[in-house]
């Protein structure tokens, strides 16, 4: 589904919380998701998936709340994404993956750099991810939520200062040299007012301690992960085809 339709899954999600048994869970914001996965056409009609079978990648360190969600989620006979109707089938467990101090991670998803204000374009602003600034805004907004997440004591969150991104040079030139795009402007929905963002999509390697790898891999990278933006993969051995892969998703 293109990522432009990502807030239909966000208000999705924010709706099972909100209509679910546990009030604790209302507001609960620490997960991050995918766009939804299934091979599709465009026609004249709009969005045709022709896959009998579609896949949303959900994550979350909290087991509690992930079973919650997942019993939440079952209950739905059928779960309508805009003109698409959908019946919840399985549930399948991904492998843990080993993290160290140099990880290459792709994006799943978008990722966003900086937060929308109300009447205040800077949230569309284009930072080149091979800038300082690129790398110091994740930083930021990575230690928060590292520090709101409250897992990880003073002393541990002022020892994670190293924090650089490289971005592959290779992929973003073969983008450009395409006249494609790693960086596009997407809607996004908060508190029922309409924002647009900037989300970049290319591969990269994280240059930070194992906590904060973990944490990011796990929770997201960027603002709004809890709205489906800011996941991310291990880049493995098969890396160049599923960076084609996503070339074709987000291109």
């Amino acid at each position: 589904m293109p990522f432009h339709h990502q807030y239909l899954l966000a208000q999705l999600i924010k709706g099972i919380l909100l209509f679910g048994s546990n009030p604790a869970y209302k507001d609960y914001t620490r997960f991050n998701f995918s766009g939804l996965k299934g091979q599709t056409k465009i026609s004249r009609k709009g969005l045709h998936f022709y896959s009998s079978k579609v896949t949303l990648v959900f994550a979350c360190q909290d087991k509690e709340f992930m079973d919650y969600f997942l019993e939440r989620l079952f209950e739905q006979k059928e779960i309508v994404v805009g003109t698409l109707q959908l019946i919840p089938d399985s549930t399948e467990i991904e492998e843990p993956v080993v993290i160290s101090e140099e990880t290459k991670f792709l994006c799943i998803s978008p990722i966003v750099l900086i937060p929308p204000s109300f009447n205040d374009e800077r949230a569309k602003k284009f930072i080149a991810p091979e800038s300082d600034e690129f790398s110091d805004l994740l930083y930021e907004s990575t230690i928060a939520r590292m520090e709101e997440a409250g897992q990880y004591t003073a002393e541990q969150l002022a020892s994670f200062y190293r924090f650089q991104i490289l971005p592959d040079a290779d992929y973003i030139n073969r983008i450009q040299s395409a006249h494609k795009k790693f960086a596009r402007i997407y809607p996004l929905y908060d508190n029922d007012i309409k924002f647009e963002v900037r989300g970049y999509t290319f591969p990269f390697t994280l240059y930070a301690a194992k906590e904060v790898q973990q944490f990011v891999y796990d929770n997201g990278l960027g603002h709004f992960a809890h709205k489906g933006f800011g996941m991310l993969d291990i880049a493995h051995n098969d890396s160049i085809r599923r960076e084609r892969q996503h070339e074709m998703n987000y291109a």
